[in-house]
């Protein structure tokens, strides 16, 4: 235990002398989770500037532009033909436009079917969704009023008028996250990869410094000759500062971005324990094969976005290529969002989540056994 102990007062000295290293891992942390948690503060956009060309001129039309300014989405321009609202969108002043045609509450007072033109741009996806479900209720919510009046006109009570205007009532409830803002999604996901990436840099680049310096054999003899004592040694620091840091994200962030943890902090610090621990033997693993911090660093920085493309978390796992699936797979990452995501916004347990946390301890028994491999092949050599 003495031995323990002194590896990790030995590694806190040289964390406190590298610059490099002291401020991925003490600064980084809390500096990118408000740095990038403060874009998506407001969870979701408003007012999408949308072009929109009344050929009608009527009171149906009218009403259909006020329902569409009146919404926290969208934002009318009046444009006086199309051609004016095709520059507006090219030069990127709006992200669309709506033509309502000639006549249109004279088809709807007939009972014949009207139509309107919604041209968006795609190339830009939230903004594009975001008008289109908007647009879409709006239209819905007016065609279903214009055809109860008719029906209340031939005679038909409120009840009888209801029935005939909305014969399948759809009871849509979104879940968790009502308000399908896309910052509520991300941000949750976000801090968990912060967490992950500081982490994994900082513990490879701290490892690559033994090598690089030649002390990896010293480090071996101050163990008393035991590889098991040089992980934990060096282990026990790394684990210590992120679990304070992921109860920080869970009780401060959370707090200020407005994400509540819904399932239980037991189960949450249980599952952040197993993936730091996961991390921190991964981050040695990849460590070991460098020569050089500073090429550690320049590699591992640049995997941050790829690990969070291939987690599952921004595509749907299924639809992942199954080579990508099979590289998902073997990160610890890919389990941990899934139980990280039920817990915090499902209010899921560790037994809901079962298989992915079983998923998780066999990737950190074999990263533990393929490390110890490593070392044991290194300091062979050193000798």
């Amino acid at each position: 235990m003495k031995e323990i102990f002194y590896i990790l007062k030995r590694e806190v000295r040289n964390i406190s002398k590298d610059s490099s290293l002291f401020l991925i891992l003490l600064i980084a942390p809390v500096l990118y989770a408000f740095m990038y948690g403060s874009i998506y503060l407001n969870k979701g956009e408003e007012k999408v500037k949308l072009a929109l060309i009344d050929a009608d001129g009527t009171a149906v039309s009218r009403l259909l532009t006020d329902q569409l300014n009146s919404t926290p989405m969208i934002e009318i321009v009046p444009s006086s033909d199309i051609a004016e609202a095709q520059e507006k969108m090219y030069k990127g002043e709006v992200e669309g436009y709506l033509y309502i045609q000639k006549d249109l509450e004279k088809y709807i007072l007939s009972q014949k079917q009207a139509n309107v033109n919604l041209v968006l741009n795609a190339s830009r996806f939230l903004p594009s969704s975001d008008l289109l479900s908007t647009v879409t209720k709006v239209f819905l919510t007016v065609g279903a009023g214009v055809r109860k009046t008719y029906f209340n006109k031939q005679g038909m009570n409120e009840d009888e008028s209801m029935k005939m205007t909305n014969p399948i009532n759809m009871d849509y409830r979104p879940l968790y996250n009502s308000g399908m803002t896309y910052g509520s999604f991300l941000l949750p996901g976000l801090l968990a990869i912060i967490l992950q990436q500081t982490l994994l840099i900082g513990v490879a680049a701290a490892f690559t410094s033994e090598r690089e310096e030649r002390k990896l054999h010293n480090l071996y003899e101050i163990s008393g000759f035991s590889i098991s004592k040089i992980i934990l040694g060096k282990g026990m620091l790394y684990f210590c500062i992120f679990m304070i840091f992921g109860l920080f994200f869970a009780v401060v962030n959370f707090s200020i971005f407005g994400v509540a943890v819904r399932g239980s902090f037991p189960d949450l610090a249980f599952i952040t324990a197993a993936f730091i621990a996961s991390v921190i033997i991964l981050g040695m693993l990849i460590g070991s094969f460098f020569k050089s911090k500073l090429f550690a660093f320049q590699v591992l920085v640049f995997s941050s976005y790829p690990i969070f493309l291939v987690t599952g978390y921004s595509m749907p796992y299924q639809s992942l290529p199954k080579g990508i699936q099979f590289f998902s797979d073997l990160l610890p990452t890919s389990p941990f969002l899934k139980v990280y995501i039920s817990i915090v916004q499902a209010g899921g347990s560790i037994t809901d989540n079962l298989d992915s946390v079983v998923h998780l301890l066999l990737l950190l028994v074999v990263l533990v056994v393929l490390l110890m491999v490593r070392m044991k092949y290194l300091l062979s050599k050193a000798k």
